[in-house]
Order: structure tokens, then sequence, then C-alpha cells
């Protein structure tokens, strides 16, 4: 591989949420938890980030120019047959930022917002945040598998008045790679009910073999209209840190209404290292991406087979996209902050815990596969030998 993802690259005393308060000491707990990953982002951003840096002038940006939006429209283009255009576009320093404006510009005081839990938690607190009401319509598991019950989907819709429905695609926990038709459907309930959807689609380059990620917005123009597609470099590339996200909304009413809120907040423009950052990936970074997500086939692999020989009672629910895994950890017949608690403590774990993702996550954890080999094995290892302590 011309790129490596073995190496362990320290990241304690880098001010890494990820690895707060930790100091890697030998047996503190290991950090498989936020969705950030533990690889140097691609050589030729670092490199574009170093000349940016060089020249030594931070002043305030102007990122309207064609340098910046070609590689990213051809990006999504390419990739997934979908071609935004410039004046769709509202730069801002992060999805989840634009999930709360987002939320604002579309609804009112104490109004529903659905959500398909179990979900990305700071879906359910930009909702409440904003003093709007919860809505849940729950992912059905059944056969190692989550799907969609639309007859509760659009039930819901009707029995809270919902205005907005935040659409999680591809799904942060649960894997899932929506189809073009589940997609359909769901759109089309929204359509008839009047209901915007705010498209979380921050995961879509990293769809495994076998599946497809369909823009929502792409399906149809009537979709385009309703909808507030969210994207980002940060997943992909690992730029969270460098805060710049690209929003992109068709309807010029939606979109004006976004910006207010965007306005409101104060916020003056993307961070000129971030914006570099996103242009250098998206314009050099499909090589790296491509062996990477190779890698994180075999992480995937070896954490299957790990469990199926060594932890039978934890399984995978396996993944169609992103590089987070959720494990069913029901057998080994803990009550939830048990759980949580012998993970931590026994195992010496750092995961994310299930019911922090609502409704259906009693009894699961979420583990941030996006790492070198070695610390994955070392995690199932410390995992095994805890269980066989019991």
């Amino acid at each position: 591989m011309k790129y490596d993802f073995d190496t362990q690259v320290s990241r304690y005393g880098t001010d890494a949420a990820k690895y707060a308060g930790l100091t890697g000491a030998e047996g503190e707990l290991l950090p498989l938890w936020v969705a950030d990953m533990d690889f140097p982002a691609p050589p030729e951003v670092v490199e574009a980030l170093q000349k940016r840096v060089a020249h030594g002038i931070y002043g305030y940006g102007d990122f309207t120019n064609e340098a910046y939006f070609a590689p990213l429209q051809r990006w999504y283009s390419e990739r997934f047959s979908w071609k935004p255009q410039r004046e769709w576009l509202v730069e801002t320093p992060g999805v989840v930022f634009a999930v709360y404006n987002a939320v604002r510009a579309l609804t009112g005081e104490n109004d529903a917002v659905l959500i398909q839990e179990p979900v990305y938690y700071p879906f359910a607190r930009a909702i409440r945040d904003n003093g709007r009401r919860i809505a849940v319509s729950p992912l059905v598991f059944e056969g190692g598998r989550y799907r969609i019950d639309y007859d509760d989907f659009e039930r819901t819709i009707e029995e809270e008045g919902v205005k907005a429905f935040i659409l999680c695609s591809p799904h942060n926990p649960v894997g899932r790679v929506w189809t073009r038709d589940e997609l359909t459907r769901m759109g089309e309930i929204c359509l008839r009910q009047g209901v915007k959807v705010i498209a979380d689609e921050i995961h879509a380059d990293f769809v495994r073999p076998g599946h497809t990620h369909t823009v929502f917005a792409s399906i149809s123009p009537a979709f385009a209209d309703m909808t507030l597609t969210c994207t980002a470099p940060s997943k992909t590339f690992n730029l969270a840190g460098l805060q710049a996200s690209n929003i992109f909304i068709s309807n010029e009413a939606l979109r004006e209404a976004f910006k207010r809120e965007v306005g409101k907040t104060g916020y003056g423009g993307p961070n000129i290292l971030g914006v570099t950052a996103c242009q250098a990936a998206y314009e050099y970074g499909a090589d790296w991406l491509a062996q990477l997500k190779d890698y994180l086939e075999g992480n995937i692999a070896l954490v299957r087979d790990y469990l199926a020989a060594h932890i039978p009672q934890v399984k995978l629910v396996e993944p169609e996209g992103t590089y987070l895994l959720w494990l069913d950890c029901r057998g080994l017949g803990m009550a939830p902050k048990a759980l949580d608690d012998f993970m931590y403590c026994n195992a010496g774990l750092w995961f994310d815990d299930g019911p922090m993702f609502g409704k259906g996550g009693e009894g699961f954890q979420r583990l941030n596969a996006a790492c070198p080999r070695a610390t994955l094995e070392e995690a199932l290892k410390r995992l095994a030998d805890a269980v066989n302590a019991l």
C-alpha cells in the first residue's frame, strides 16, 4: 500500500478529545469512542496546510472562488451522480452546528422533529435545546439487521404533527446504508405530510462493497426542494478539528431561512485552514480514501471473526457503511449501566454506550474501528479477557 495505516501515532498530549484525560500509561482506558480516526490525514492535505501556514498571513477569507467549489462538485458528481450547484452552498463549522440551525430554520417553538432511534445523539439535543419536541419512529431490529417501520413512521408524523425529519444516511450507529427504495418511501411520506428533511450524509464516503449511497436530494426535484443536505470532509479525511462543512440547499427560501439562523449565531465564515484542507482533500484524496477503505475492510473482518471465535456472547451487527461498529452485547446478560461499567472497569475500553443513542440502544455498544489494526487487536483481547474472567 502507498499509505501507511498500521503505524500507531500517539495522540496523547495533542488536545485530542478522544484521548481527554488519558496519558498513555499502561493499563489505561483504550479510547474507541468518538467518530474521528487514529490515522493522519492524507499527506496531500498536510502539504497544502503547510504551504498555507508558511504564507504567514491568516486574515479573513473569501471562499466564493471556483477553485474551492470545483473539486467539491466533482467529488459528488463522480461518486454519487449528484451535481450540487455553487449557489446552493452554505459553509458552516460543522454538521452538528448545521443541524441545530436547520431545526430552528424549519420549525417553530414546540414543533415536533422526527428521528429514528437508536441514532446519533446530537440530533435529540438539537431538538431539545431549541425548544422543539422529539418524535421517535424507532428502527426495527430483526434477523441481525435494522429496517424501517413505514406505517409507524407515517403514523408518528401524523399523531405528533411533525414538521421536520432528521435523516441519518448512512446511519450512525447501526451502519445501515439506506437503499434508494427505502429513501424514496420515506421521502414520499414526508412529501405527502409536508415534512422538511435535514439529511445528515456525513458518512457517505464510507459505504462497503455491495452497497450504494444515494444522496436523498438526488432522487427527485421534489425531494431536493424540501431538503437540506449536510456534508463535510471531516469523517472522510479525519479533519473534524478544522471545522469545515458544506451544506447544500437548492430551495432558495429554505436556504435563506437557514442562512438567517446561522447569521444569528454571529458566525462569520469558515476557518481558512479548514477550507484549505477541504479543497485539497477533495482534489487529491481519492487514492488515500480507496486504500483506507480497503484497510477498514480488514479491521471489520478482524472484529467479526474474533468475536465469533472468542467472544460469541457479543455479536457484530454487520455494517453496510461507516467505520463505526454496533456491537450487540445482550448475550452478556447485563443491565445497561452494568454493561457500561464492565467495559470501562473490567475491559479497560472506552466505547460509546448504546443507551445514549436512544430507544433500542440498551445492550449495545459502539466501537470506532478506524484505528491501526494492532490497536483493535489489543481492544479485542481486553474484551475477551474481561468476558472470560466473569
